[in-house]
């Protein structure tokens, strides 16, 4: 059995240096290696991760994305069928779920959040309505951690934009409220510096390094139907 991991890819060294150490814990988890493949920026790319596996053996590919958009649905089917491989299993991606939404409220406590603080779920940005519904959805879920409403805004792409979010949040409360930004974002990169450029009290960190996602993403290799895959103590 093969494990391949795929992210979306960044220019940034330090992002890509955190998607090799997600991958690096996650088969720490699991006792095998995990093969790590982007769809946009760099490579290698998912066909040629494939391309180079074993055909006799059995692939399982998780799609490191927070929300089921053009990438999931199309990018990666497309790369799997463009590898040749003949026994791809794809799992859901890694959003949205009540696993990544601890994570992204355990982020939010690291950062300085308090009950009270307005939070905004700043997302990279997707035109795909099935992703912008994924990303309102964990917005729900956030918010009933938090016990108060939070907002979805984009880094790219759709409105409204974070900064846009955070200045509107500002003028509605006058100061009285300090502003917190939920990064929903995997690794650092450009979004995640726009979202360090906006004028928010507060910046969550991306959720990549969190343990949680290691955990999340063993185990959605373990679901594919992995049985013999280990559990970590």
């Amino acid at each position: 059995m093969s494990l391949v991991l795929v992210a979306h890819g960044t220019r940034k060294a330090g992002g890509v240096a955190m998607i090799g150490d997600l991958a690096d814990r996650v088969a720490a988890r699991l006792g095998r290696a995990v093969h790590v493949s982007f769809v946009d920026v760099l490579g290698p790319s998912p066909s040629e991760v494939l391309a180079g596996l074993p055909a006799d053996r059995p692939v399982v590919l998780v799609p490191a994305f927070l929300a089921g958009g053009y990438h999931v649905r199309v990018d990666v089917p497309a790369q799997v069928a463009a590898s040749g491989h003949p026994a791809v299993t794809v799992t859901q991606p890694l959003g949205p779920c009540h696993g990544t939404v601890r994570v992204l409220a355990d982020r939010l406590v690291e950062s300085g959040w308090r009950p009270g603080d307005s939070v905004i779920l700043a997302a990279a940005g997707t035109s795909d309505p099935r992703a912008l519904s994924d990303v309102r959805r964990t917005a729900a879920l956030l918010s009933a951690v938090t016990g108060d409403r939070v907002e979805p805004a984009y880094a790219a792409t759709c409105t409204p934009t974070v900064a846009d979010a955070v200045a509107a949040q500002r003028h509605r409360g006058r100061g009285r409220r300090r502003i917190a930004v939920a990064s929903y974002l995997l690794a650092d990169g450009l979004f995640q510096d726009r979202l360090r450029d906006t004028d928010a009290d507060i910046v969550s960190e991306p959720l990549g390094p969190h343990p949680g996602m290691d955990r999340l993403i063993a185990s959605r290799f373990r679901r594919a139907g992995v049985l013999s895959l280990p559990v970590a103590a």
